[in-house]
């Protein structure tokens, strides 16, 4: 089973209900034995319970998709170890540790781009220690100075700092010229140095 394949069947089986007769001791013990099949009904069964368990840590569809993906790959490379009768709760087990793992992942990366941009916005930042008070707090004032933004303005930085693309590949994302998305990332951060100097000083 290749995980191309494997990837498209729980997308599109996502919330159909459990079918067949065999239990999934059953089940495991065929997929075991090399019927691969086996596995797909698995999946049938149990891809609507792992999505809904991992959006509800995830709360992104985009989030729970690749937690889903990522607990059956999972469970198809180690389900030889489970010994126990139901796989229900195994897999949310799984999905949940998965969950968790991708939004530290997540926040490390937001924390990351945060401090890129802090320390283009501000050499003063990069003095700070990494994990003070005070740092945290200038990131969570970086945070609401961007919100602020317009919608235009807040892509422009995620695409330049979040995905770290290249300023061609920003144009060709948002339209814009080269000269445009430069003269624009320029002033973001000029606007976004006089936000927080001003609260900084008040």
């Amino acid at each position: 089973m290749s995980f191309g394949v494997f990837n498209i069947e729980i997308a599109t089986t996502r919330g159909r209900e459990p079918h067949g007769v065999m239990t999934d001791r059953e089940l495991t013990q065929q997929f075991i034995k090399g019927n691969h099949s086996a596995f797909t009904e698995i999946v049938h069964r149990y891809s609507g319970m792992v999505f809904s368990k991992a959006l509800g840590v995830m709360h992104t569809e985009e989030g729970a998709a690749e937690v889903t993906q990522q607990t059956f790959v999972r469970a198809y490379e180690s389900i030889d170890a489970w010994r126990g009768t139901e796989l229900a709760p195994w897999l949310v087990t799984i999905a949940v540790h998965t969950a968790l793992k991708l939004l530290d992942k997540e926040r490390r990366r937001r924390t990351s781009s945060l401090d890129t941009l802090s320390n283009s916005v501000s050499s003063s930042f990069t003095s700070e220690p990494s994990y003070s008070e005070e740092h945290e707090a200038h990131l969570q004032q970086m945070e609401v100075a961007i919100a602020a933004l317009s919608e235009q303005d807040q892509q422009l930085l995620r695409l330049h700092y979040y995905e770290q693309l290249k300023t061609a590949d920003i144009a060709r994302r948002t339209g814009l010229s080269q000269s445009n998305v430069l003269v624009k990332l320029h002033r973001i951060r000029e606007r976004l140095k006089a936000t927080l100097t001003h609260e900084r000083n008040n």
